[in-house]
C-alpha cells in the first residue's frame, strides 16, 4: 500500500526534478556574468565512482580528477583511504584540513559534493539525469566547471537522479521480500565512505572486545571542502572588496559563495550553536581596519572584537 501510493506521486515528483534542472541551466546560461566566474576556484575533484566510472552513492572506488580534467587517481579502495589522504591541523580554526598526500598540504587539497561528482563521473546511470549531465557538459564546451554557483545545478541533476532511482527501487521486488541483513564474520575495524548530498563522507571506526567504540576518524563533507571554502572567499573577496570597509553587498557575496557548499561547521568541528558570519578586514601588519558580525537571524553588527581565534595569518 506504501509503495502504491509512492508510486502514483512519482510523476509529480518527477516534473517537479525536471523543473528545477531546467530553472538552474536557465539561470546560469541566462546569466553569465554573474555565474559563469563567481567564486571561481580551480580544485582537484574527488568522489566515489562505480563500475565503469558510473556516479555511485553508496559503493564504489575513490576517484580523483585534476583541476584540468585529468584522472590522477582512480580504484581507490576505501580502506586504504588513509594512504590517499592526510589531514593538517592548523591552531586558527578547530577545522582540519584534508590534502592528498601525493601533493602535500600546500597544493593537495581539493574539492568533494555535488560539482565535484557530477564532473567525476563518466556517466550518471539514470537516462534523465544522464542527458542533463551532458547538457551540463556540453553547456560549458567540456571544460571542467570551478565556478561555485555550478553546483546548485549539478545539484538539481543529483536530485533528478534521485528520482529516477527512488522509481526503480519501488518496483524492485526485493523490498517486499522481508528483512535484509548483510552477514560476515565479525570485525575489529572498519572504513565506510560513502557520498551524502554535501559530499564524500568518510566514517573509521575500531572496537574493542565488549563492542565498545575505542577510536573513530570522521572525514565529513564540509571538512573535506575546508580549503575549498576558503578560496572560494578569497575568489569572491578579490573581485567585490575595496580594502577599506566591510560592505552589505560583500558579506551576501561571501554567504552565497560559503553556502553553495552547503556547510555543517557542527559536524566539522563538533561544536554546538549557530552559524554566525564574523568577518575581519585587517592591514597587512595585522591591524583591525574593519570587522562586522552577521547574527544567524540575520542582524548585522559593525565593530567589536573579532572571535579570539581570528588570528592575522
Amino acid at each position: 500500500e506504501d509503495r502504491d501510493t509512492l508510486r502514483a506521486q512519482l510523476p509529480e515528483v518527477l516534473a517537479w526534478a525536471e523543473g528545477a534542472v531546467d530553472l538552474a541551466q536557465r539561470l546560469h546560461t541566462g546569466l553569465p556574468a554573474e555565474y559563469a566566474h563567481f567564486g571561481e576556484t580551480p580544485a582537484a575533484m574527488m568522489s566515489l565512482v562505480g563500475p565503469g566510472g558510473a556516479m555511485e552513492l553508496y559503493d564504489g572506488t575513490l576517484r580523483v580528477r585534476e583541476a584540468d580534467g585529468r584522472i590522477a587517481v582512480d580504484g581507490f579502495e576505501d580502506q586504504r583511504y588513509r594512504e590517499l589522504i592526510g589531514e593538517a591541523v592548523k591552531p586558527w580554526t578547530y577545522m582540519k584540513f584534508p590534502y592528498r598526500r601525493a601533493l602535500g598540504p600546500d597544493t593537495g587539497w581539493y574539492r568533494v559534493g555535488p560539482l565535484a561528482r557530477l564532473q567525476n563521473c563518466d556517466v550518471i546511470p539514470t537516462p534523465r539525469a544522464e542527458a542533463r549531465r551532458q547538457a551540463f557538459a556540453a553547456a560549458h564546451g567540456g571544460r571542467p566547471v570551478h565556478a561555485v554557483l555550478a553546483t546548485h545545478w549539478a545539484r538539481m541533476i543529483e536530485l533528478l537522479h534521485g528520482v529516477e532511482v527512488i522509481a526503480a527501487l519501488l518496483d524492485d521486488p526485493a523490498i517486499l521480500g522481508g528483512p535484509l541483513q548483510a552477514t560476515g564474520g565479525r570485525q575489529r575495524s572498519g572504513v565506510g565512505i560513502i557520498e551524502a548530498p554535501r559530499g564524500t563522507l568518510i566514517h573509521e571506526y575500531e572496537v574493542g572486545d565488549n563492542d565498545l567504540v575505542t577510536a573513530c576518524n570522521l572525514i565529513v563533507s564540509t571538512t573535506h571542502n575546508n580549503q575549498a571554502m576558503n578560496e572560494a572567499v578569497r575568489s569572491v573577496a578579490l573581485r567585490y572588496l575595496d580594502g577599506q570597509s566591510i560592505t552589505e553587498p560583500l558579506l551576501n557575496h561571501l554567504e552565497v559563495a560559503i553556502r553553495a557548499y552547503d556547510p555543517c561547521l557542527s559536524c566539522a568541528t563538533h561544536a554546538l550553536g549557530q552559524m554566525p558570519l564574523s568577518v575581519t578586514l585587517r592591514r597587512a601588519d595585522g591591524k583591525v581596519i574593519d570587522h562586522v558580525l552577521r547574527s544567524s537571524t540575520g542582524e548585522t553588527q559593525r565593530g567589536g572584537s573579532p572571535h579570539p581565534m581570528e588570528r592575522p595569518q
